[in-house]
């Protein structure tokens, strides 16, 4: 049987399933509007979607799916929408849309939907995140473009995809990584675990050294947790401590106090209270000290 055969057959039946489905009022988990019929749509006709979230797609599981496209038929349609006569625009399946231009496919069983551009970036995302093998850079970009540009929070997006608004949170953090690593949990040379025990090294450039270093030799998520606690005890070390700030009667003695001593005068403040001390390289600073204090008679 020849793929467009196979198409074909595919589509009818799936048809008829649609039919009964809107006969008995389900409708698509995605939107509130009924599952339209499938129809074969010209590949030539339709455009790929600029809202696509995915910004790679990989060449070999693309050819792999190509290759089953291509003694299978697609399996699962693709969803579009109308733009104009006789044009589509990709809402969600622009991997098997390319997949089936490899394949040599002419046609593509698609479902039609009539919905504006923000109901088609937000299908198009959560049919990527849920359907899709993404990176989870693209996941978070994801997430990141339902918020601002579908105007969702991050409670309302959690039962949108199917995730807790904890994990959610945590995809988002990865945005905040500086880009080298960003390329790096998207080529996969380290993973979202690594990525969130860098996420608790406030200083860039130590996040940086850190991956390079995870890549280099190979650390687990558990060797890189150890590194970075590590290296945050150490940080903690060196931060000098905060100086408590000195009365205004604390700095006039020790103002006063310097007019007659000629050693050094020591004041430390304390939160409650503090020290005054005095030091001296000769006795003669001592006795000209004492000297004063019995001109003033304050001994």
């Amino acid at each position: 049987m020849s793929n467009k055969n196979q198409n074909k057959g595919l589509g009818r039946g799936l048809e008829a399933l649609l039919s009964n489905a809107a006969e008995t009022g389900i409708r698509h988990e995605q939107t509130s509007s009924p599952l339209t019929s499938i129809k074969e749509i010209e590949l030539s006709q339709i455009v790929p979607n600029p809202f696509q979230p995915r910004s790679e797609f990989d060449r070999q599981k693309l050819q792999e799916l190509s290759d089953s496209i291509h003694q299978m038929g697609v399996i699962q349609p693709i969803t579009v929408k109308k733009i104009s006569v006789g044009r589509y625009q990709i809402i969600s399946g622009e991997r098997r849309f390319r997949a089936s231009k490899m394949a040599g496919l002419k046609t593509i069983p698609a479902y039609i939907k009539d919905v504006n551009e923000d109901a088609m970036l937000e299908m198009a995302l959560v049919e990527n995140i849920q359907r899709e093998d993404l990176d989870a850079i693209d996941i978070a970009i994801s997430f990141q473009r339902l918020i601002e540009e579908c105007s969702l929070t991050q409670e309302a997006l959690s039962p949108r995809v199917g995730k807790n608004r904890a994990t959610i949170a945590n995809y988002l953090r990865l945005l905040k990584l500086p880009p080298q690593i960003q390329v790096a949990i998207k080529s996969g040379a380290i993973t979202m675990g690594h990525a969130k025990a860098l996420l608790s090294l406030d200083n860039e450039r130590q996040q940086i050294t850190l991956t390079d270093k995870i890549i280099k030799e190979d650390l687990s998520v558990r060797e890189t947790e150890a590194v970075v606690q590590k290296a945050s005890s150490l940080s903690k070390k060196k931060e000098p401590k905060p100086k408590t700030q000195a009365s205004g009667s604390a700095k006039q003695a020790e103002t006063l106090l310097g007019k007659y001593f000629t050693g050094k005068i020591i004041l430390k403040s304390k939160p409650k209270g503090g020290e005054l001390i005095f030091r001296y390289n000769t006795e003669k600073q001592l006795e000209d000290f004492l000297n004063i204090l019995k001109e003033h008679n304050l001994q």
